[in-house]
């Protein structure tokens, strides 16, 4: 399932500053970022609750804020892109240049 994150954290303390790279680092390691705090993220249940666990484990949910948008598995009717940053398939073809 396709699952659409996005996040607002507090960083006007250093604690804050650290919450957010740790948020967008955990983020990371399930999807791919597509705006500065929104992140794609093709997951299933399992993996979607061990990425929820981890990310409420590190906000403060007095100041910052989590938000899931479930776009399930026929998500590719549900995303239009227009304008910078190319647009990706996370099912699709991964091309890793070995001599970069």
């Amino acid at each position: 399932m396709m699952v659409l994150i996005t996040y607002d954290v507090n960083v006007t303390t250093d604690t804050g500053k650290k919450r957010l790279r740790r948020v967008a680092k955990q983020c990371q390691n399930f999807g791919q970022r597509v705006q500065n705090s929104v992140f794609e993220c093709l997951v299933d249940p399992t993996q979607f609750a061990e990425l929820k666990h981890r990310l409420e484990s590190i906000v403060d949910a007095k100041t910052d804020s989590l938000r899931y948008y479930f776009l399930g598995s026929n998500w590719k009717r549900h995303v239009e892109h227009y304008g910078a940053k190319e647009t990706y398939d996370p099912e699709g073809v991964i091309i890793v240049d070995a001599n970069p």
